[in-house]
């Protein structure tokens, strides 16, 4: 049975949406690999040009309560399979989705659920969303990118109080202590992200993707300010050539709204 699906709702914003409500969208190996197959899919949208902002949520009560471990036999198992194979690849292929994406967390976003948000670029959580690792009730490891996540977002001391007690914190928690971006109540947040992407979409695509590039650069290679100051100025004069930035540009100085069009992902910056 199918536990991914997608939607199309608005012009250029696709939803991938984890469709297995009755187990709050926890997940196997089966629903990794469908999610893998659809985020090619996905890829492949987005290098054509027709889709310009993702969003990824899961149906019902919960975003995704970790991995499905009702049938797992610990002493069979195969974690580097689950966890190298399928886990790490799917949260690659949606970080590298080159548009803005945006999770929507509601209910349980728990272990690999954990880890699926976080690849996203910007995480908007409900205010009594439970998020974090139940790891330390299982006698097993924080996985799937967990640890990054809450050493670089929260320092040493609150992550391995989180990982030692298993302590779950609210969404509204979460943002307040630096975790996610943005906290709204249950009923609305998945509206508000809708909005958000839809207009993120009708924007100067080539300027997200400069800056999703530059962000990640600055996390991942610890560029410094001079640095980071040098390939500002590098993007955006490679930006000042493109039909948008003209756009921009032109609209300001009319004293009018912009009309921008989607682009297809550059082969290089």
């Amino acid at each position: 049975m199918s536990m991914i699906r997608t939607e199309s709702n608005q012009q250029g914003v696709l939803e991938i949406v984890l469709d297995a409500p009755k187990k709050l969208n926890s997940i196997d190996e089966a629903g990794l690999e469908e999610l893998k197959t659809t985020l090619a899919s996905v890829s492949e949208q987005v290098s054509s040009g027709s889709v310009q902002a993702v969003i990824l949520r899961g149906e019902g009560r919960a975003f995704c309560a970790g991995r499905d471990i009702s049938q797992v036999d610990p002493l069979k198992d195969d974690v580097n399979h689950y966890l190298g194979e399928l886990t790490a690849p799917v949260m690659d292929a949606i970080h590298e989705l080159q548009v803005p994406t945006f999770a929507v967390v509601t209910g349980a976003c728990l272990g690999v659920g954990l880890g699926l948000a976080a690849s996203c670029d910007v995480v908007y959580v409900a205010e009594d969303a439970k998020i974090g690792s139940p790891f330390a009730n299982l006698g097993a490891l924080l996985d799937s990118g967990g640890h990054h996540l809450f050493v670089t977002r929260l320092g040493t001391h609150r992550a391995l109080d989180l990982i030692y007690t298993g302590e779950l914190i609210s969404g509204e928690q979460a943002v307040r202590e630096g975790l996610f971006s943005r906290s709204l109540p249950a009923d609305e947040v998945l509206e508000f992200t809708r909005k958000t992407a839809g207009r993120v979409a009708r924007g100067a695509l080539d300027s997200y993707r400069a800056s999703k590039q530059l962000v990640f650069q600055i996390r991942d290679e610890d560029l410094g300010f001079n640095a980071s100051v040098a390939e500002e100025a590098r993007l955006q004069e490679v930006l000042r050539t493109t039909d948008n930035y003209q756009e921009g540009f032109k609209s300001f100085q009319e004293k009018r709204k912009p009309e921008f069009k989607p682009t297809p992902p550059r082969e290089s910056w």
